[in-house]
């Protein structure tokens, strides 16, 4: 059989097109997956005290609009009480005008006796819608009052309480047997923490915090302590607190710098440091300190 010639150019490979088909769906089976993956990623990573703001918001907007429905209704009963006031007021002006009919002169009434006859019938149906008034009148006060004492009792706090921050011990650096002492940093001020409940707070200037007598007096007790180490727990506006108290602690009460701990902390809500209860370190506050007064727990 004869051979075809070739040309007299090299051929070109070619790459099939099914070839190209099956790298073009791979490509896009890669594109989903990826989609997939970053649509997930999305509804996660939201820390919990953003899902528990969001389900406190829920809740307040069904709160809410409860409250307009009861408003609405209380309004609706508002404006019939005022109607009937109005009505009751009329009535006790035609109840005037005939009691002055009445009070006229024997011979006025002898020769009106028709007209006061009808006139006393008419006084005594007007004296029945006038306690049919008021007794719709004080019904309607009653429930009033009733859904005024609902919508006082839904009304939620004009400034609902910040959730807890809770300070968790990962990253602490905290080893066995160690003590933790706690200072709260933030904009132009220190929170010193004695314990879980007793604090005191000291303006963080820097011509304040030397002389201040109960951050000189926590700081020396819990530099006697053994393993002991201080954690200052830093608000978003709080760097500068920090560098003056830390930067104290360090040069005049000599606090390694392995001994000083730095942890941000978000939010604006209480601290809590219930997890930091094995290494919790105590003081016993001065006898002329100023505590600060304990919130109650939301």
């Amino acid at each position: 059989m004869a051979k075809r010639r070739h040309g007299s150019h090299d051929e070109i490979l070619m790459v099939p097109f099914l070839d190209i088909l099956c790298s073009l769906i791979g490509v896009l089976v890669l594109i989903i997956v990826f989609l997939c993956v970053s649509q997930a990623s999305q509804t996660e990573g939201r820390t919990q005290e953003e899902i528990d703001r969001a389900i406190e918001y829920k809740k307040l907007n069904r709160q809410q609009v409860e409250d307009e429905k009861i408003q609405e209704e209380a309004k609706v009963r508002l404006e019939k009480l005022a109607r009937l006031k109005k009505e009751l007021e009329e009535q006790e002006q035609k109840l005037a005008r005939f009691r002055k009919l009445l009070s006229t002169s024997e011979d006025v009434k002898k020769l009106n006796e028709k007209m006061s006859q009808d006139a006393l019938k008419e006084l005594d149906n007007l004296m029945l819608e006038i306690e049919g008034y008021l007794k719709q009148s004080d019904e309607l006060k009653k429930e009033i009052a009733a859904l005024q004492k609902e919508i006082d009792k839904r009304k939620p706090p004009a400034t609902p309480p910040l959730p807890p921050v809770v300070v968790q011990p990962g990253g602490s650096g905290l080893a066995a047997g160690s003590k933790a002492f706690f200072v709260e940093a933030s904009s132009g001020k220190i929170m010193i923490y004695w314990d879980t409940e007793k604090k005191t707070q000291v303006s963080s200037a820097a011509a304040v915090i030397i002389a201040d007598k109960s951050y000189d007096h926590f700081l020396r007790q819990a530099r006697a302590v053994a393993n002991s180490k201080l954690i200052f727990l830093v608000r978003d506006d709080g760097n500068a607190s920090y560098n003056n108290a830390a930067g104290w602690a360090q040069q005049t009460h000599g606090f390694a710098p392995a001994q000083v701990a730095k942890l941000p902390i978000p939010g604006r809500g209480e601290i809590d440091l219930q997890m930091f209860k094995a290494f919790l370190g105590t003081i016993a506050p001065p006898a002329d300190a100023t505590l600060v007064p304990v919130k109650p727990k939301a």
